[in-house]
């Protein structure tokens, strides 16, 4: 006797990649005792499954068949993580057993985790998931919670029920689900503080206007209480709002990563803050199911470290090569993933642990050597990829009492959003991969192009390169820098010396 195998489609995530997976289910002879078993690799959450669609099947008054149920996740030599098995599995089970028909189930990817009372519960990665079924010309069955995201995915015909009992009637023709429609991420009433709140700080105001214009990394150095943090937190207001290629690009990975807000699109640049406690897995991604981390949930956005020697070494190390290649990779034994993490790093230090180096009322006995061993906590190839490197002083009592005389961060976002723009129309016409959009990501042939420089200008920098002793890659980095700063000014198409001298002035020299 033959024993027909039903069929669901599903996926497995290795990363941002989306692989399908083959969820078979064979309702086997009577003979033998009564079992329920889940094989192809399934992880602990899979391998609870089964409970939770016993539970969720009894609460519709069904009930499983007293034999031998089997369940194969195909391809079996893939690793599958996760509680969205449930649904498919579940499904498969009701086509095994002609409860739905199995030519109906054929073209759906599903997605789904099962509540005992039969709900169907949100789970990450329906972003991703929904554009692999529409890149395959198959629909979607997910969550409702997760209708708002999938929309995003284009024209597929999608099914978003609360619970199981609506996707049953759904499909044998008793009820009619609806399209869900896109939406976007509610990220709520935050208040991001205004440039203008800020007192002084002129010079280091207009470091973070650059650093936004072009997504330079920056770092800031100066003692508690001068503005540091306040300053990083003013950026996302004058940062422009995500392209509807970087929203999506974002939104995936936020969807894997399961902190995709409201279960829409995102429309803000992602803005984060890690403590400096925070581990290596945490900051670059990893952990026992690899996912992404901080650098991947800043990707086209902003990392914001405060305290910046105070993070572990090894941590920051790990920084380096995500910051030159836009992502990153994590290895395993058995498996290799990679996320993106082309992130812009605003950082903040005191310049000594005291933090008071150079007010002889209140610096340390140690100083400066004391200065010299906190700073060097950060390696030299750690510092060389940070283009601006500006002081924050303390700010006097008569600045923090005066009227406030700074522009408004609408007034500077407008400004950033016109050089942002002109950077695109750049490199539209000139990068054919399209994957250069800032001034910080040009390179080789094409930094030549969009950085000529005055005779004056390029005898400057000739000089200054030898007195600073800077690295190829400082190099560079001055002349991306310098492109920046003559965007900012009326966007001249060449380079002047004034703009290689103040790109040159947000160089330090290590102290020794």
């Amino acid at each position: 006797m033959l024993f027909m195998v039903a069929r669901i489609n599903t996926v497995a995530f290795q990363g941002i990649d989306v692989q399908p997976v083959d969820v078979q289910v064979q309702i086997g002879a009577g003979g033998g005792l009564p079992a329920f078993t889940i094989v192809g690799l399934p992880d602990k959450a899979i391998a609870e499954s089964k409970e939770r669609v016993r539970a969720a099947l009894h609460s519709l008054g069904l009930s499983l068949p007293a034999k031998r149920l089997t369940v194969n996740l195909a391809p079996a030599d893939v690793m599958k993580e996760g509680s969205h098995y449930d649904l498919p599995i579940a499904l498969g089970l009701l086509a095994a057993m002609d409860i739905l028909p199995r030519e109906e189930l054929a073209d759906y990817v599903v997605l789904g985790e099962l509540s005992l009372d039969s709900g169907i519960r949100w789970v990450a990665g329906v972003l991703p998931a929904a554009l692999h079924a529409a890149e395959h010309d198959n629909r979607l069955i997910c969550p409702e919670a997760c209708g708002g995201e999938a929309a995003w995915a284009g024209d597929i015909d999608i099914l978003a029920p609360r619970d199981l009992m609506q996707l049953i009637n759904h499909l044998k023709g008793s009820q009619v689900l609806t399209r869900p429609e896109a939406k976007l991420a509610d990220s709520g009433p935050v208040r991001v503080p205004d440039l203008s709140e800020i007192k002084g700080q002129e010079t280091a105001k207009r470091a973070l206007e650059i650093a936004a214009a072009g997504g330079h990394n920056m770092l800031m150095i100066g003692p508690p209480g001068s503005g540091k943090s306040m300053l990083a937190s003013t950026l996302p207001g004058i940062l422009p709002p995500l392209s509807p290629r970087e929203a999506l690009e974002v939104s995936m990975i936020h969807s894997l990563a399961g902190t995709l807000p409201e279960g829409g699109l995102m429309k803000t640049r992602p803005y984060r803050d890690p403590h400096h406690s925070a581990s290596l897995p945490a900051l670059v991604g990893g952990g026992q199911k690899a996912k992404p981390g901080e650098i991947s949930l800043a990707h086209h956005g902003v990392l914001f470290l405060d305290e910046l020697p105070e993070f572990a070494r090894a941590t920051l190390e790990s920084l380096r090569q995500p910051l030159e290649s836009g992502q990153t990779l994590v290895a395993r034994a058995n498996h290799h993933v990679t996320y993106p993490a082309r992130f812009q790093l605003i950082a903040a230090m005191n310049p000594c642990r005291c933090g008071h180096l150079g007010d002889t009322d209140l610096e340390c006995t140690r100083a400066p050597r004391c200065a010299a061993d906190y700073q060097n906590k950060i390696s030299g190839p750690m510092m060389d990829r940070i283009d601006i490197q500006v002081d924050v002083p303390a700010v006097s009592v008569p600045d923090l009492n005066a009227a406030r005389t700074g522009e408004k961060s609408s007034v500077v976002a407008a400004r950033v959003s016109e050089i942002r723009a002109l950077q695109e129309i750049r490199f539209m016409e000139l990068d054919k991969s399209g994957t250069v959009r800032l001034n910080s990501q040009a390179t080789g042939d094409l930094l030549e192009t969009i950085a000529p420089f005055e005779a004056r200008a390029e005898a400057l920098l000739q000089e200054a390169a030898q007195k600073m002793k800077l690295s190829a890659r400082g190099y560079f980095r001055i002349k991306r820098l310098a492109r920046t700063i003559a965007d900012l000014d009326g966007g001249k198409d060449v380079i002047g010396a004034a703009h290689v001298a103040e790109a040159l002035s947000y160089r330090r020299f290590r102290l020794s």
